[in-house]
């Protein structure tokens, strides 16, 4: 017997208007004490604290079809950056260091019932300032649209407030550029408030939708990995070598 997988048609209505507020709250911590000494990284502050736009731009955040919980898509670039520009006006999405690789931008239907839709979504961008740029780990998000009324009922863009969450470049005077890793409390483009008591009829979990995401910016998340205590009891039944990964900062995502 097949398994009949449901799917849904997601749209909002052309006409109406989304406002949204944008924070970025003062850094508190830089491994070089950049946050003090480099004044466009003291001042960061966001571009527009209130803006209002077209529900076209959350159109984009949408599959152009119908789309089964679980599966993901392409956001478009153009409302993205869009929306990125109210907290600094030099975004771009095509980070130095993707050398051809970039994968663009993915989403994902995490849940839905007859009432509402959870959209699910990662973005990885950076800013570009006068003397370098500011790379925050990555914007995760949640797009929740009422199905009947078609609009936009809770938006949410942010930097995780993980322990380390940006990494930056200055430049100096005389041309040398030099890294920073720090944290930030909160960098956040949000309108309306996540609903609350929602039962859905049909979803997956969080962490599942996080981990898909994250298998689409980085193929390593597909490896079984295992502690090195596992990998020591493993290694010896299974006649395999050990690869052993040491790091000092995360390894999903930008920061590092």
């Amino acid at each position: 017997m097949e398994t009949v997988i449901n799917k849904i048609t997601l749209n909002l209505v052309a006409d109406t208007q989304v406002s949204v507020k944008a924070f970025i709250a003062p850094i508190e911590y830089t491994q070089y004490n950049f946050h003090v000494d480099w004044d466009e990284l003291a001042n960061l502050q966001a571009a527009e604290p209130v803006k209002q736009y077209p529900a076209s731009v959350f159109q984009s955040f949408l599959p152009l079809e119908s789309v089964a919980v679980g599966e993901c898509w392409q956001i478009r670039e153009d409302s993205v950056l869009t929306l990125l520009k109210q907290l600094y006006p030099r975004p771009q999405l095509r980070l130095k260091g993707d050398d051809g690789d970039y994968k663009g931008i993915v989403a994902c239907l995490r849940a839905y019932n007859d009432d509402l839709a959870d959209i699910v979504f990662r973005i990885h961008a950076e800013f570009i300032m006068e003397n370098g740029k500011f790379t925050p780990s990555q914007f995760a998000g949640h797009l929740v649209i009422d199905r009947h009324q078609r609009e936009v009922v809770s938006f949410k863009m942010n930097v995780p407030q993980t322990t380390l969450n940006f990494d930056a470049g200055w430049k100096q005077e005389n041309g040398n550029w030099f890294a920073e890793i720090g944290y930030c409390p909160r960098i956040e483009l949000c309108s309306g408030a996540y609903p609350t008591d929602v039962e859905f009829t049909t979803e997956i979990t969080q962490e599942d939708v996080e981990s898909k995401l994250i298998s689409h910016y980085y193929m390593f998340h597909k490896i079984n990995w295992v502690s090195l205590e596992q990998a020591l009891e493993i290694a010896p039944a299974q006649q395999k070598p050990i690869h052993v990964v040491s790091l000092d900062g995360p390894l999903f995502d930008e920061s590092c």
